[in-house]
């Protein structure tokens, strides 16, 4: 296997272990608190799960600010979704 697909696969296999089976309990915008916490400037949408987790859109890997999220609803409509950063 390529190291490339090993990584996808590592990767993978954390999101099925910690998404998979969850169910999502509130949809909101980070708290300014949450934003400080994070050293942003900027809200990004959060997705809270039942277990407690958070999900929030990053600028990349490394966190250097919110991200939009993106996405499409299911046909018939595919609407396009975004939820935008939000400038506070």
């Amino acid at each position: 296997m390529s190291r490339a697909k090993e990584i996808e696969k590592k990767w993978t296999d954390y999101a099925v272990e910690h998404l998979v089976g969850r169910k999502i309990k509130a949809a909101r915008y980070l708290t300014n608190k949450e934003v400080k916490a994070q050293g942003w400037s900027h809200k990004a949408v959060v997705i809270e799960l039942d277990d407690g987790t958070l999900l929030f859109p990053s600028r990349d890997d490394e966190g250097n600010g919110p991200g939009a999220l993106f996405g499409q609803a299911p046909e018939p409509s595919g609407e396009f979704l975004c939820f935008p950063v939000i400038y506070r």
